[in-house]
Formats: structure tokens, sequence, C-alpha cells
């Protein structure tokens, strides 16, 4: 994808489709959970589908806590020589239950990446996406 920084700025704020694209041609981020003031992050691999992402997990810590406060955060990111970006999703998280979601959610093809157990299927449904681009280099020169 590319990205046109016309007015000379290292930084680049994304609309929601760039933020989406890059979203969705990426399988893994950072779950970021809260409960009591306590926030908590977690690696996860997802699959985006239908502007909503879905996350497989097992019984523990993460599962509790986004059960507890359904509200989190999403975070995915690209490094590379001379750029970077970040996307953030601001969403609520539900484990899914019902049948015929989890028969269609199997259907997307989700699968982990570590050899374990998970049982549970997690659907973040967005309430803001953000992101940035960033052109690297050298910091600047202060002028005088």
């Amino acid at each position: 994808m590319m990205f046109t920084h016309s007015d000379g700025n290292p930084v680049l704020e994304l609309d929601d489709e760039q933020s989406w694209k890059l979203l969705e041609a990426t399988k893994h981020g950072r779950l970021v959970v809260s409960v009591a003031g306590e926030p908590d992050i977690f690696p996860v691999n997802y699959l985006a589908s239908n502007r909503k992402i879905y996350l497989r997990t097992a019984p523990g810590n993460k599962l509790a806590q986004l059960t507890i406060n359904s509200s989190v955060l999403l975070e995915t990111d690209g490094i590379f020589s001379d750029e970077a970006w970040s996307v953030v999703l601001r969403g609520t998280a539900r484990v899914l239950s019902n049948e015929a979601e989890l028969a269609a959610v199997e259907q997307l093809g989700l699968k982990t990446w570590v050899p374990t157990l998970k049982d549970f299927y997690v659907e973040i449904v967005p309430t803001s996406i953000s992101g940035r681009h960033f052109e690297l280099g050298e910091q600047p020169e202060r002028e005088i």
C-alpha cells in the first residue's frame, strides 16, 4: 500500500479505509484488556471479516478479563527499513456462544499459531479505528 506524505511531515494520519486495509492484511497484533484499572496486553493472531475481528483463546486471564470488561483495544503494526505503520482498533469483545455464530466463524478458517486447545471464539465489534504511517529517518538538526 502506498502512502503519500504530501506536506513533508514524516507522520501521516490514515483514514478509516486505509487503516482497515492494513488491519485486514495483517494477522497478528496485541490485545489490550483492562480490569479494575489494571491493563494487560496479550499477543494474538486474528482474522478480520465484515469489519469485525475474530480470535481464538483458551480459558485464562485473557478470557476472564475480556468477559469482565468487554472494552478492548487491538493494535497491529508493520516496521520496515524506511517506513512503519500502526493501527489501533477500539471495540467491544464478546465470547461467541450461539451455534449459528460459531458455525459461521469456523467457516472463516481462523487457525491458532500455538499448538494448544483454544476452544473459545471472541468477536470484537469496533467502535473506532485509527492509523498512522511513518517515514523513518534520523532526527533533524535543530534550527538555531
